[in-house]
């Protein structure tokens, strides 16, 4: 049997951990994606766009005619037309020199002369040449989450492939820790990450480290087995496979936190228990992808506290945020009810010098749905 594993004497202050880690990191090379797996990815650096459409197109169905030869044209006093006009559907390319389309009940086509009944204006009825991107428009610009709307977008110009960033997330699931596995695999795929789940066969370090294979992936990240119980042994793994940075992280919950390096790569231990896995989760691992698939900086949302928050100094406490009636209402702090993580709206880290907040004090809180 392992021996048990220990915690340092002393903990490491979360920046300082999360600091020597992601030094480390650079962000992995781009790719072309379908736009289907290209949600929720982070965009790289793309070429300009050509101007869509390319052409001036119909938006409704009707005749395609020229503005300039329906001037006074009305129900009472028919213009005679030079020509029978083209019908056009929506979609359809605009004939030369014509800009407008008229209903088709505004044309009287059944006598031998085809008179307008109606005037119109120049653009009546149609899409202008790149008026829905403009040539020398970005898709999304580099850094930024592809969304739906930005999918949009690249299919309505024929791009078949989209440049972005999108980290290899390799989850190493200790037997017991479904629940956590599982949320830690949604979050990484929300994050725009590729995701695999392998399950060691055993809790003891050399079955868990057998599965710490850095090759196939950008990011490991195991799950349980970070505590000082006699089945924990995940760190004990880590330091045979590769180097651990921190292990005992002044955060709270999720102390039994670590972070360390295989073949060059990121691993980071996240405790069974899906609280403490929370905020090591939004602590330590976001930023890793973030800076993995080279995401912009996320931004805060500031908002007065409705109550005051009390922290202990010396660890770094999350806090649960609700909001209501443009403030902070604080849900949970230190300890994270699963009932509190599924009701909050933000999470906030109390730093570690700090006593906590006072009511009606503004704090920067991070948004768990963007």
């Amino acid at each position: 049997m392992n021996s048990t594993q220990r915690l340092p004497d002393k903990l490491t202050p979360l920046p300082a951990a999360r600091d020597a880690w992601l030094s480390r990191l650079v962000p992995v090379a781009p790719g072309e994606l379908r736009p289907a797996d290209a949600l929720r990815c982070i965009a790289a650096d793309m070429p300009a766009m050509p101007g869509h459409p390319r052409h001036d197109v119909a938006s409704v169905d009707g005749w395609a005619l020229r503005a300039h030869d329906l001037i006074g044209a009305s129900a009472y006093s028919p213009v005679p037309l030079p020509a029978r006009p083209a019908w056009v559907e929506a979609g359809d390319r605009m004939p030369d020199a014509c800009d407008c389309v008229l209903d088709a009940d505004a044309v009287d086509a059944t006598g031998p002369i085809v008179q307008a009944l109606a005037e119109a204006a120049p653009g009546q009825g149609l899409r202008r040449a790149g008026s829905d991107i403009a040539a020398g428009d970005r898709l999304v610009d580099a850094g930024q989450r592809i969304l739906a709307c930005h999918l949009l977008l690249a299919r309505a110009a024929g791009r078949p492939t989209i440049t972005a960033r999108r980290p290899r997330l390799r989850i190493v699931n200790l037997p017991g820790g479904a629940a956590t596995a599982a949320f830690a695999a949604d979050q990484a795929r929300d994050a725009g990450a590729e995701v695999s789940v392998i399950e060691p066969s055993a809790r003891d370090a050399a079955a868990i480290a057998a599965a710490l294979d850095a090759s196939s992936c950008d990011l490991i990240a195991t799950v349980g087995g970070t505590g000082v119980g006699r089945g924990d042994a995940t760190i004990a793994a880590i330091g045979q496979c590769g180097e651990i940075i921190a292990h005992g992280i002044a955060l709270q919950p999720g102390r039994t936190s670590a972070v360390g390096l295989i073949a060059g790569k990121p691993v980071v231990a996240l405790p069974g228990a899906p609280d403490q896995a929370f905020a090591a989760w939004w602590t330590l691992v976001v930023p890793a992808l973030d800076r993995l698939s080279g995401r912009q900086p996320r931004p805060t949302f500031r908002l007065p506290l409705a109550r005051k928050i009390a922290s202990t100094v010396g660890i770094t406490e999350i806090a649960l945020l609700q909001r209501r009636d443009d403030a902070w209402l604080p849900l949970a702090t230190g300890e994270l009810p699963l009932r509190m993580i599924a009701r909050a709206d933000a999470w906030l880290a109390i730093s570690a010098g700090s006593e906590g907040f006072a009511v009606g004090a503004a704090a920067d809180a991070y948004m768990l749905r963007e």
